[in-house]
This record gives C-alpha cells, structure tokens and sequence, in this order.
C-alpha cells in the first residue's frame, strides 16, 4: 500500500512540474560585517514571462512564498519555476531590500546584504 500511495505522490508532483525547468534557491541574508541575520522576513515572487510562462505549470503552481531567515541568515525556498524571480527582504533595524533576479539554474544561492538604516536629516 505505501508502494502505491508514494508513486501517486510521485506522479502528482511530475504533473505538477512536468518536464519544466525548476529551481531550488537559498537566500543567505547578511549584515554589511558579514553576521547573519535571523528572523528576517523573506518574499519571494515568481513572475512568469516569456520564456518561462504560467501555462506550461498550470494554475496550481505556487507563485508567491514567505518565510524568515534561521539563525545563520538562511531561508531555503521550495522549489519554484526559473525564470523572474521577485526576493523582499524586511529586518527590524535595517533598510528594506527588493530586487528581481533572472535565474537560469537548477540550484542557486542569493547572498543577499542589509544596509543599516540612514541617518535622519531635518530641515529645521
């Protein structure tokens, strides 16, 4: 029986990817001095576009994850579609980042750098 339940999981899945291209990203966030930073929030959007679009998933695909850094500044992501690929990142007492990356590969690793805040100016 389990036989059969794990090659219904194995076909669910391979309907699900298919034959298309996937990656399995690693988002390591650091401090300007090289320190992890835990709990930080990690966003990550798939954008579909030309080369990688929405139809060769299907609907059920995922395309937005959320998570937070462990303690050595790591968020690993389930494995998504390559192609545009959206990554936030927000930690208290550091700058907001977001950029879009362009990801080709099977595996990647993101390292990722937090600026600290910047300085406040007053006009008066």
């Amino acid at each position: 029986m389990r036989i059969w339940t794990l090659a219904a999981l194995l076909v669910a899945a391979l309907a699900l990817f298919g034959d298309e291209p996937v990656v399995k990203l690693k988002i390591v966030v650091k401090t300007t001095g090289g320190h992890p930073i835990d709990r930080a929030e990690v966003i990550v959007r798939w954008h579909a576009d030309p080369k990688h679009p929405q139809e060769r998933y299907g609907r059920a695909i995922n395309t937005t994850w959320e998570m937070r850094t462990n303690q050595e500044g790591e968020a690993n992501v389930p494995e998504l579609p390559q192609g545009e690929i959206l990554i936030q990142i927000n930690a208290k007492g550091y700058q907001t980042y977001g950029k879009t990356f362009d990801v080709e590969e099977t595996a990647k690793t993101i390292d990722i750098v937090l600026n600290p805040p910047q300085q406040q100016y007053s006009a008066h």
